[in-house]
């Protein structure tokens, strides 16, 4: 048995407080059964965005004849560039490896982790197989995994999920895509762009079901236009056959709980391609935990349940990332990495504060959003009131032909209750926002009073917020 002061599961974000802990003079173990560096770096969002660049890069080239350009693109190394992305990712984790190896201050332990008790872990199915660690704190943060949903002969097609999508040597002829998300978008851009069919099956009415409707709405139309997309459908049996994938879908009928009594009985759609992607959210790592020989409680999705501070329901237990699932954001990772530590080594505690946290999807058009959106807030019954504007109406954005718009929404005094983005730099647009909701007044006036360099797309932002806006579905203006 081996003691210490800290222990954590997973060398994502997690790190920062193991990191946190060791400056402080405590001892440290790390636990992790995979690449290190956890799922952002091996096998989310730092290849997917690496190769999502290029994307961006070939479509920039293909746009040319729109700006008077006669250019064309002689050749794509498609496998080298997946080749290099893996490569880089491969350095990365394998530095985070050999400096916790070198460290003084850490024991890293290779291998799957499953508790003993609330505050014994015992290393699995790897190079320190069998190692028993105790620790006066406990911190999980192993993460999720690709979900598979139930589909009638799913075990027997030899599918993809985004793990896998992300190292493929060449892009399919035609790919078919279950699910309507994040990941679903991102990738049908990726493998689009360079030369795949795309079929999108989803279930919800629109793609990207978490952004703001008229958003999700506005990024499905412009989807339809690239791909074959298929909303407000269910994936409910799939075949393979010489090379060739079948999926059958019938239409949908989405409830909030997303039972699958939504299927519904009517003619479907049937769909082929060489390849499908299951892009249909993530699983949470708790059943790799055996969290049955603890007091650490669950919900009924399997994610940990902690409080407002990120304790779990064990005493000297703590969790964060997409295990807790909050956000399933690494940089909010990032942030409730900041906010355990302060937790545990400051001098109180403090909840997380979750009120601003933004989002943005890498596609074609960008999508980014922070706060509420309209749906939610007339489903309150809240007063508010919106504002779009289109990126075209600035000089910049005429300049660059960008189709999109920002949506801002507002309570009747003028505070930011939302902002949500479609089109190019949406990422970038957003922080604005993010950072006048979280660091200025939270009103209009920090936006409206702040100068903007022109003629820059920042543009966008500030107009979006000045002029007027309707109130709730009426015209009445504030």
């Amino acid at each position: 048995m081996n003691d210490v002061d800290f222990l954590v599961i997973g060398s994502g974000s997690g790190l920062d407080v193991a990191n946190a802990a060791a400056n402080r003079g405590q001892s440290v173990a790390v636990v992790e059964k995979g690449p290190l560096g956890g799922t952002c770096l091996n096998r989310g969002c730092i290849p997917s965005k690496m190769l999502l660049y290029h994307s961006d890069v070939l479509e920039t080239v293909e746009r040319a004849s729109e700006f008077d350009i006669d250019a064309e693109v002689n050749g794509v190394d498609f496998a080298d560039i997946v080749r290099k992305v893996n490569e880089d990712v491969e350095s990365d984790s394998e530095s985070i490896r050999e400096g916790l190896r070198s460290s003084s201050r850490h024991d890293l332990y290779e291998g799957e982790g499953r508790f003993v008790d609330d505050r014994t872990v015992e290393v699995g199915s790897g190079p320190d197989e069998g190692t028993q660690i105790r620790a006066e704190t406990v911190l999980i943060a192993a993460g999720t995994r690709p979900s598979v949903p139930d589909i009638d002969g799913i075990d027997d097609v030899d599918f993809l999920t985004s793990t896998e999508a992300l190292q493929l040597q060449s892009p399919p002829d035609h790919l078919v895509v279950v699910g309507g998300g994040y990941i679903a978008a991102e990738l049908g851009h990726f493998f689009g762009t360079f030369g795949s069919d795309v079929t999108i099956i989803g279930r919800r009415p629109n793609l990207l079901p978490e952004a703001d409707e008229e958003i999700a709405a506005a990024f499905t139309e412009r989807y339809a236009d690239r791909f074959t997309v298929h909303t407000g459908y269910a994936a409910t049996a799939v075949s393979e056959s010489k090379g060739t994938v079948t999926v059958e879908a019938k239409p949908y009928e989405y409830s909030d709980d997303g039972d699958d009594s939504g299927v519904q009985d009517e003619d479907g759609v049937t769909v082929t391609g060489d390849e499908l992607l299951v892009a249909a959210g993530r699983t949470p790592n708790t059943d790799l935990l055996n969290l049955d020989a603890t007091g650490v409680e669950m919900d009924d999705r399997g994610f940990v349940n902690t409080d407002e501070y990120l304790r779990t329901t064990a005493d000297g237990v703590w969790a964060l990332g997409d295990i807790v699932g909050e956000y399933l954001l690494k940089h909010s990772a990032n942030h409730e990495a900041q906010a355990v530590a302060r937790n545990l080594f400051g001098d109180g505690l403090e909840p997380v504060d979750y009120s601003a946290m933004p989002f943005a999807v890498f596609a074609s058009p960008e999508v980014a959003g922070v706060g509420a959106r309209e749906a939610e807030l007339r489903a309150a019954g809240r007063e508010y009131a919106t504002r779009t504007y289109q990126f075209d109406e600035t000089a910049r954005g005429s300049a660059m032909k960008a189709d999109g718009f920002l949506k801002a929404i507002i309570d009747l005094e003028g505070e930011i209750l939302g902002c949500h983005i479609m089109g190019p730099e949406a990422s970038d647009l957003i922080q604005e926002v993010v950072v006048a909701m979280t660091a200025g007044s939270g009103t209009v006036q920090d936006i409206r009073e702040s100068v903007h360099i022109h003629p820059a797309l920042s543009e966008v932002v500030q107009r979006g917020f000045s002029g007027q806006f309707s109130r709730g579905d009426s015209r009445h203006s504030h």
